[in-house]
């Protein structure tokens, strides 16, 4: 056995490998590659593709304003799976909010639901459901579904017998409440509206990191960035020369990914269709200025790849693409907001699916716009200082 491995695994060997090891640990790099990313991936996608749903904001219209509507509700928020917002004092209110997503789910509760179980009829609930992302919706369905079923058999255990001691005998079904869902903006339900309008950004940024690094790395491996400097450019046109012919490139790109969305996977277009298109042009701005900025900092295309990679993950798993931001845990919820992926698929759902205009989402088109700013400025600061 000794023999064995003194011919396989020689001294020269060993210190082959001793030689790898200290290289890799002296590259702080690569260190911080081989462990990093791992465990905040795990940690990312663990939190993130959960197939639960909770904390959907629920909104409440209550006609009854009874002892009966107030045990509903209660069961509702203590369920778990909602966080009752507020409290609307009309249906139309509680509309308004849904359009704008300020809530997920609305329960609208008639005047008669107290006096209709009183007297042994049943009482239909209607239950409102932002469908944008029908999974959600349907399991919102479910678990609205859930706590009626619970509350009408709590009353049957507690209300029954005391209809019985005074010799008041009823059906076992008697004053029952019944749901009726509506689906509102995806009637049937379809899960690829919400899932090709989130991802679509995620592609336009990644695109635009993947596109802008490896091609300004591959040139300075060239040498070829030091004989612009020998041009009579300045370096202000030399950067517009650099940013330029990938923005272009890549917004032909886009605008086929936009008509796919439309033709192949029917996604209601019945918003403005130039609101998206300049979305997408500062998503754009934003992926080209985090590729630019990564070229600048690294020292070779596998470098970049390796530091594309670290940041794709997460703009991702944060961005709402799959699984919706109000499902997240707590503590990840606040960094979708520096998070320009999530901004742009607020925007690309609201103005297609559910006709929303610039006046419902300036607030994210602001957010979008400053992250274009910042994120080129900072590839334009970090890309002339490079150059000098």
């Amino acid at each position: 056995m000794t023999h064995w491995f003194n011919r396989w695994i020689s001294h020269r060997f060993l210190a082959l490998v001793q030689k790898e090891l200290n290289q890799i640990r002296r590259d702080r790099r690569i260190m911080m590659s081989l462990i990093l990313p791992p465990i905040m991936q795990l940690m990312l996608f663990g939190s993130v593709m959960n197939p639960e749903v909770a904390n959907v904001n629920l909104g409440i219209v209550d006609y009854s304003q009874s002892p009966q509507s107030r045990d509903l509700i209660a069961a509702l928020t203590q369920s778990g799976s909602f966080t009752l917002y507020d409290a609307y004092p009309s249906a139309d209110d509680l509309g308004e909010d849904l359009r704008q997503s300020v809530v997920d789910a609305g329960i609208v509760i008639p005047g008669e639901f107290a006096r209709d179980l009183t007297r042994g009829r049943p009482t239909t609930i209607q239950v409102l459901l932002n469908a944008m992302n029908s999974n959600t919706a349907a399991i919102s369905q479910g678990y609205v579904a859930g706590v009626v079923a619970g509350f009408n058999q709590t009353r049957a255990s507690t209300v029954q017998p005391a209809m019985a001691s005074v010799g008041d005998a009823r059906p076992m079904g008697w004053g029952r409440a019944l749901l009726r869902s509506t689906l509102l903006y995806n009637p049937g339900g379809i899960t690829t509206w919400y899932l090709v309008t989130g991802l679509f950004g995620t592609l336009l940024i990644m695109n635009g990191t993947i596109t802008a690094s490896t091609t300004m790395v591959k040139e300075r491996e060239a040498g070829t960035l030091e004989q612009l400097l020998m041009t009579p450019a300045a370096i202000s046109e030399i950067i517009v020369a650099k940013i330029a012919p990938p923005f272009f490139l890549l917004g032909i790109t886009a605008s086929v990914a936009i008509a796919v969305i439309r033709l192949y996977f029917q996604v209601p277009f019945h918003g403005s269709v130039p609101l998206v298109v300049i979305s997408s042009a500062l998503c754009l701005l934003c992926g080209i200025g985090i590729g630019t900025a990564v070229a600048t900092i690294t020292k070779s295309a596998q470098q970049a790849q390796l530091t594309t990679f670290f940041i794709s993950p997460p703009l991702m798993s944060l961005s709402g693409a799959i699984t919706p931001a109000e499902a997240l845990p707590e503590w990840l919820r606040p960094w979708t907001a520096v998070n320009p992926v999530y901004h742009f698929g607020v925007i690309t759902r609201a103005s297609l699916i559910k006709g929303s205009g610039f006046a419902d989402l300036w607030v994210n088109v602001l957010a979008l716009t400053a992250f274009a700013l910042v994120l080129v400025s900072i590839s334009v600061w970090r890309f002339r200082k490079q150059l000098t």
